[in-house]
């Protein structure tokens, strides 16, 4: 799947992206949760990547990264994609 495949409430298959950009993590619920933003891209285009707890140490700018099984949706006006709680995150090594 490329970036310019995605839709909204949509699931994803395989995505395989390079990361641009890295947010700061920010706390949720109290500090119970972390969540960081990223932006990844491809051919066709860029996409936010929201990335939760362990995930957030794993993947850092110039990182290629494949998500499985994950979902993108429109959060804020912006195309989003996450593994959410059942998919996989994997760092490509070349």
């Amino acid at each position: 799947m490329k970036v310019n495949e995605l839709q909204d409430k949509g699931s994803i298959d395989e995505i395989t992206l390079k990361i641009t950009e890295k947010q700061q993590p920010r706390s949720m619920r109290g500090e119970t949760l972390h969540v960081c933003n990223l932006t990844g891209e491809d051919e066709t285009g860029s996409v936010v990547i929201a990335l939760w707890n362990d995930d957030i140490d794993k993947v850092n700018v110039g990182n290629k990264i494949t998500i499985k099984e994950g979902w993108a949706r429109v959060f804020n006006n912006e195309m989003q994609v996450s593994r959410g709680k059942n998919g996989i995150l994997e760092v490509v090594t070349e």
